[in-house]
């Protein structure tokens, strides 16, 4: 008889021990194309399968991944991938065709072909990181519009205070010398 013995008392507990001893999902999300998305080597590493393997699983279920799911990169950004030392080199033993992207709905697709339980498991972290991504960015954009109306606010402020200086500030001069008499008699030219 096979016994199987856990030392966490409940789900949440053992789901947090397992984040501490993950990779930082949320550092392997790119945004190409105007799209967040996760490259199919991170893809791969994190469902614990090769690669080329990951990939050939995709091709097999082409079906299943529409465009807006996932797609390959281009050349030229391919290059750019390279340059910034995300991947190795052509000749060097790096890779030889160009990567696949996967957006957040690509990611979870690619759990479901693998059916594997490390990527089922594994999927849960990557829409979560998807989701903390999406927030953060919600989060910004709510404080851009607030830090705009208060910009708003402060100019309209600015503009009403230098009236208030530019009618305060010849009060602030000292008063004009006052007409000196002049001696002798002098007639007025009326």
């Amino acid at each position: 008889m096979h016994r199987t013995i856990c030392c966490f008392s409940d789900l949440s507990a053992y789901f947090s021990w397992m984040s501490d001893l993950l990779p930082d999902v949320d550092a392997l999300i790119r945004v190409i194309r105007g799209q967040r998305v996760i490259l199919d080597k991170d893809l791969a590493a994190l469902y614990g399968v090769q690669t080329f393997r990951f990939n050939e699983a995709v091709k097999r279920n082409r079906a299943r991944f529409p465009e807006d799911f996932c797609f390959q990169l281009t050349t030229e950004e391919t290059s750019l991938l390279t340059s910034q030392n995300a991947m190795s080199k052509t000749g060097r033993g790096g890779r030889r065709t160009r990567p696949w992207a996967f957006t957040e709905h690509g990611a979870l697709q690619a759990a479901n072909i693998l059916n594997s339980p490390r990527a089922v498991a594994m999927s849960v972290y990557v829409i979560r990181a998807f989701v903390r991504l999406r927030e953060a960015i919600a989060s910004n954009t709510t404080l851009e519009k607030r830090l705009n109306v208060i910009e708003k606010t402060l100019l309209s402020h600015d503009t009403a205070l230098r009236d208030v200086i530019q009618k305060i500030r010849p009060l602030l001069l000292p008063p004009p010398d006052p007409p000196k008499r002049k001696i002798g008699f002098h007639q007025d030219p009326d």
